[in-house]
């Protein structure tokens, strides 16, 4: 198992528990942006960056990882992508999707950007993404350690 990290929005507190993971399993961890992130100097840990572009990162991340392979993303259509090819998916929140529960999100978020497109939903009636905190920061380490080991 290798760890996919789509790494232009992981939180400091998940990157920092996603490099702990890695390090006490000795599993390879992968961090993918469009600019490099910082990350401590370890044979298990790679920073790959991509060009800029719209899903550049996440094609990349779809071309590479592997059946059995563990990827942290909180974006929608590509955890179904990584569903597809037999991968796990691990969300920053701690949401584990597997192939049950990610059709329902697909569609949440279809139907949500029609919404928006249409213009029925107006900016302020849109949910904002909460902080992160420490329920979320638990919950991930609850995941991660439930599908690492």
């Amino acid at each position: 198992m290798q760890i996919w990290v789509d790494a232009d929005s992981v939180p400091s507190i998940a990157k920092d528990l996603i490099i702990k993971t890695a390090e006490r399993t000795q599993t390879a961890a992968i961090f993918v942006a469009n600019q490099p992130i910082k990350l401590r100097r370890s044979p298990l840990l790679t920073m790959t960056v991509v060009p800029s572009g719209f899903d550049k990162a996440d094609d990349y991340i779809v071309e590479q990882i592997q059946a059995g392979d563990l990827a942290i993303t909180s974006d929608i259509p590509l955890a179904n992508d990584i569903l597809d090819k037999g991968a796990l998916v691990l969300t920053t929140r701690g949401i584990i999707y597997n192939k049950e529960n990610i059709k329902q999100k697909l569609n949440m978020r279809d139907f949500m950007d029609t919404m928006r497109g249409t213009g029925v939903l107006e900016p302020q009636e849109m949910s904002v993404q909460k902080p992160y905190g420490e329920r979320d920061k638990k919950a991930f380490a609850d995941g991660l350690n439930k599908l690492v080991r």
